[in-house]
């Protein structure tokens, strides 16, 4: 099992996930959302027992993988998705509670 992750560890391109594991792909697709993909098939994999896993049946679970986090972007797009954190917080709420020390300051104090 190691040596398909250590291959993996190797990659650099996104399109060499896809070549490597015989997931087909739209260039335009992963034009757009490659970081996006790789980031939810890590998110995915964390899940996964690899290591526990037989080698063809850890490369299926690769497989099948990547295939699912393509498809959530295919059906999709990284700001509807937001995998990273900058997305999830462009998205938070803007009022946090913030309450100025001037406004809970005694007024006599102050001066």
């Amino acid at each position: 099992m190691s040596g398909l992750l250590d291959r993996l560890r190797s990659l650099s391109a996104a399109e060499e996930f896809f070549d490597v594991l015989e997931v087909p792909y739209d260039p335009e697709v992963l034009r757009v959302a490659r970081l996006h993909i790789l980031r939810r098939m890590g998110q995915y994999l964390a899940g996964q027992p690899l290591s526990a896993m037989a080698d063809d049946a850890a490369e299926e679970a690769c497989r099948d993988t990547l295939a699912r986090a393509y498809n959530d972007f295919v059906a999709s797009s990284p700001l509807q998705e937001r995998v990273f954190k900058v997305l999830k917080d462009a998205v938070a709420p803007a009022n946090r509670g913030f309450v100025a020390l001037s406004d809970i300051a005694d007024p006599d104090e102050a001066a």
